[in-house]
């Protein structure tokens, strides 16, 4: 193929647009982007504000953004102000990011936007994945309590059958799809769902006309799959050979999640390489730049002090003797260490936006940018009193031992009144029902899971004692700084975790440029 740049991308299922701002980033500091986003679309309200305040941002070359922009994220501009002082690139952006759910929309509505977005280019990349709930092994365990539950009738089961009908109809050149790693073991009508996905995405048209559902295309060229771990083809690779282990390629997070990139069957461009191996990225590389800050005490009335007094008062809790009576003073000592050094952060709970100077310890260029004058999406969340007693014990015991504690490592006293605790302590799930991230190690996968509770994501500085704000698991998702997640801090959260690591996504970005 020989494209003429930039080549265009349409995103479906987009999120907040992590896949898509990977792709959006090839070339674009050099001022030579190589993909242009024609068409993001996301049914979400929140993730759609996300995905289009970032479609204003890359209306402006690399580093020319209005200082509207950088007001707006201050908190000094609201929307409104900033999209009336650039109206061009505000448009613009709303004719990119589009709102609406695939799958009740109708089809010939999609094929016309997409029509013309692409006008008469063939020569494009379609990307995105459908929503994974239904396919994660959380989301099948959650579900399975449910009597009224039946997982052939779950509409996100075949969302993906949405991503097949823009193949068959519109035939892009290439296409990027992910999903959860739980994908290859999930089944529908006794048939591995996985399975099945590769094979209509090898023939998309014969795919739709079985579900019986029209499609335009007048030819049945197909699609070669192929893997991105390692190189190779579809029939030369086992199923988890699909399957992305982000941790193996310089992203500082322990992320595992199906990507199959497809390649139309006229290109004979040569055999797309793989992922590249990269040295390890710990989680404090990216996250001991951003300033401390202190968690909240909910259900009780919180202030600086309050919280100080709170946390000090560990040293005369009978869970702090028991470590000595197990044996564990190596644990005990750390603890008396991180509260005889307690301070209270200069950002107390910090904000949606703080002034102040960051830094970072990987990739700073991706990552820093000096006009925001401080950083975004940067506060803490309140925790229950009883639960900063366990995040002290959790990230001084990680600190000193090197591993997040199981519930049976918890001193007697310190273990939550939970009916699970006791099927935990013999071995049942959630043993790691409160998980510290290791400083230097790559954190554990950032899911949406995080918008609930912080008590898989905690912190490991034992004298900031909170879960990781949405700036922190941004970071270890490899987005921007500048990168600003729109409403409310739980809606931020599950933004972030749903995304796909934007650094990881550029990386996948230069493969397909290959192609073209």
């Amino acid at each position: 193929m020989a494209a003429q740049h930039p080549i265009p991308v349409i995103d479906l299922f987009a999120g907040p647009g992590g896949l898509g701002e990977g792709f959006a980033s090839l070339g674009r500091p050099e001022r030579r982007p190589t993909f242009k986003i024609r068409l993001s679309i996301e049914k979400d309200a929140t993730a759609h504000q996300t995905l289009e305040l970032r479609a204003f941002f890359r209306q402006f070359d690399h580093g020319a953004a209005p200082e509207e922009y950088y007001q707006h994220l201050r908190g000094q501009l609201s929307r409104d102000e900033l999209f009336k002082a650039c109206p061009a690139a505000a448009n613009a952006a709303k004719e990119e990011a589009w709102q609406a759910e695939l799958g009740k929309i109708d089809v010939t509505e999609v094929s016309k936007r997409i029509r013309k977005v692409l006008g008469t280019k063939t020569d494009w990349v379609l990307i995105g994945g459908p929503p994974c709930q239904a396919y994660s092994n959380m989301g099948r365990s959650r579900n399975k309590g449910k009597t009224d539950y039946v997982p052939e009738k779950d509409p996100r089961q075949r969302l993906y059958v949405e991503y097949l009908q823009i193949l068959a109809d519109h035939r892009p050149a290439v296409f990027v799809m992910e999903n959860v790693k739980g994908l290859l073991s999930a089944t529908l009508d006794n048939h591995r769902v996985f399975q099945c996905i590769l094979e209509d995405l090898q023939h998309p048209v014969d795919a739709i006309r079985r579900e019986k559902r029209s499609c335009v295309s007048q030819d049945d060229l197909g699609y070669r799959i192929y893997s991105l771990e390692q190189k190779g083809i579809f029939e030369e690779c086992e199923l988890p050979d699909f399957v992305v282990h982000a941790e193996l390629h310089g992203i500082p997070q322990a992320r595992h999640r199906i990507i199959l990139l497809g390649v139309r069957e006229d290109i004979t461009a040569a055999t797309p390489g793989s992922l590249a191996a990269k040295e390890t990225i710990p989680a404090r590389a990216v996250l001991d730049g951003l300033p401390r800050l202190r968690s909240g005490l909910s259900g009780v009335p919180d202030s600086p002090k309050a919280w100080k007094e709170f946390i000090r008062g560990a040293i005369n809790a009978p869970w702090l003797n028991e470590l000595l009576l197990n044996g564990c003073g190596d644990i005990y000592r750390g603890i008396s260490g991180a509260l005889s050094n307690l301070q209270l952060p200069r950002e107390d709970r910090g904000a949606e936006f703080i002034q102040c100077k960051t830094s970072i310890g990987f990739a700073a260029q991706w990552f820093l940018d000096q006009r925001i004058g401080g950083v975004c999406n940067h506060s803490a969340r309140g925790h229950m009193p009883s639960d900063l007693h366990r995040y002290l014990f959790a990230s001084c015991f990680a600190r000193v031992r090197r591993r997040s504690p199981n519930l049976r490592d918890f001193p007697p006293s310190l273990l939550p009144d939970h009916l699970s605790v006791a099927a935990a302590l013999q071995g049942g799930h959630f043993g790691d029902r409160f998980r510290v991230q290791i400083s230097g190690r790559p954190s554990t996968t950032v899911t949406c899971h995080i918008s609930k509770d912080g008590h898989y994501y905690i912190h490991y500085d034992p004298a900031q004692c909170r879960s990781l704000t949405v700036r922190e698991a941004a970071r270890l998702q490899t987005f921007p700084d500048n990168y600003f997640f729109c409403g409310g801090r739980t809606a931020q959260y599950a933004q972030v975790g749903n995304a796909v690591p934007p650094l990881m996504a550029a990386e996948i970005a230069g493969i397909v440029a290959g192609l073209f």
